[in-house]
């Protein structure tokens, strides 16, 4: 799972959250479907908000869900999951954007991807999902070719860029890409009105999406000398948090124009967790700007296996950081271990919890998050008025 938009599943509520997971699950199951038991490792939650934005504009009707079957990270339980045009345009997407993902890698020569026939693998897996996205795209009336288009223009764009260069010509082709793809969730749904709405809102989310992965990414790519928009066009964080203050907003009023049979969980996930994506990025930006300077050990406890320091020479050495208090496990009971992690949502909602495979400490992804109640107040719609999009139970 990767995307912008991970929402807490306590601050949903019993209603929202039942609808995420039912677009979460159609999505898994519709690349499963259509593209192979494989293509479910690109579930995307970005991708996902075109399901979501399908069903909330022509509503849950009796042909858009259907119960599926036991599930391992359900707890073996089954559940009434999303289908339709919606999941599987969202799966296409989903595939375009992998696709793109591991060129991208494969480009910059991350990690695995450096070596020769690892590279020659993604490239391959690459070129399968482009043609399956397209393929699944054409089949609901999309085509994929302006996500396409957008991916071979980026590399263009990124070559051009200089410092002085506006950020907002390096995110264009994501802005194009993702407009697209929002407005088309309004022909699927029958509402032609919405297209233009939706359009300049996927184009806003689109420049969020590549300006918080700069901001995750920039002390990363520092490091490691690869390729930063932030860094190479010369913008500071304060302008680009600017940038995605003005996206947000820009969000907020482009929904507002379109009409929704049930605009409830598109309206917490696009207004309300779309913003806490953008705190998130930028105070975990701020806090690691600089971080790579100090040494490794230094309140790590043990060594990091994301931080840019991953290369040391030191890494792995006696004294280096502090040796795991148990031996890791091996590949099954590590699976077996994340299972049950998953069932019993200690990855999300315990404090700390034993990795699955390397048995070291985690902190659980809601350790921070203000679980207490489902409603902040819709402190994010600008004087609204009338919200009853939002999932505020009187708490």
């Amino acid at each position: 799972m990767f995307g912008i938009v991970r929402p807490c599943s306590h601050r949903l509520g019993e209603g929202l959250k039942a609808q995420w997971m039912a677009h979460m699950c159609g999505l898994c199951l519709a690349l499963r479907r259509d593209h192979g038991q494989f293509a479910r490792i690109v579930t995307n939650y970005d991708a996902l908000l075109i399901s979501v934005l399908t069903e909330a504009q022509a509503g849950i009707r009796g042909t858009s869900r259907r119960t599926a079957g036991p599930c391992p990270l359900r707890g073996m339980r089954t559940a009434s999951v999303a289908k339709g045009e919606g999941a599987r345009l969202a799966a296409a997407v989903s595939l375009v954007l992998a696709s793109a993902k591991i060129r991208d890698h494969v480009a910059d020569g991350d990690g695995l991807l450096a070596r020769g026939p690892v590279a020659v693998a993604a490239r391959r897996v690459a070129a399968n999902w482009t043609r399956a996205g397209a393929r699944g795209g054409s089949a609901v009336g999309f085509d994929t070719a302006v996500l396409l288009d957008a991916v071979e223009r980026q590399t263009g764009v990124e070559a051009l860029a200089g410092h002085g260069t506006p950020l907002l010509a390096v995110t264009e082709p994501t802005e194009t890409a993702t407009g697209a793809a929002f407005a088309h969730t309004a022909v699927l749904a029958g509402r032609p009105g919405n297209a233009g709405p939706l359009a300049e809102a996927g184009r806003l989310f689109g420049r969020l999406a590549h300006l918080l992965d700069a901001v995750e990414d920039r002390d990363a790519d520092a490091a490691s000398g690869a390729w930063n928009p932030l860094t190479a066009t010369g913008t500071s964080l304060p302008e680009a948090r600017r940038l995605a203050d003005d996206a947000l907003h820009g969000i907020r009023l482009a929904l507002r124009e379109a009409e929704f049979t049930d605009g409830a969980l598109v309206h917490r996930l696009l207004v309300h967790e779309l913003r806490r994506s953008v705190d998130r990025a930028f105070g975990a930006g701020h806090a690691r700007h600089g971080a790579h300077q100090r040494p490794l050990h230094e309140g790590l406890g043990h060594p990091n296996l994301s931080h840019p320091n991953l290369g040391h020479p030191d890494v792995g050495r006696p004294g280096f950081g502090h040796p795991p208090a148990h031996k890791p496990r091996g590949f099954l009971a590590g699976c077996g271990m994340f299972a049950l992690l998953c069932c019993g949502c200690r990855m999300c909602c315990a404090e700390e919890y034993e990795g699955p495979w390397s048995r070291k400490k985690r902190e659980g992804c809601c350790r921070d998050c203000d679980c207490d109640c489902p409603c902040d107040g819709c402190d994010g719609c600008d004087g609204c008025g009338d919200c009853c999009c939002c999932p505020c139970d009187g708490c």
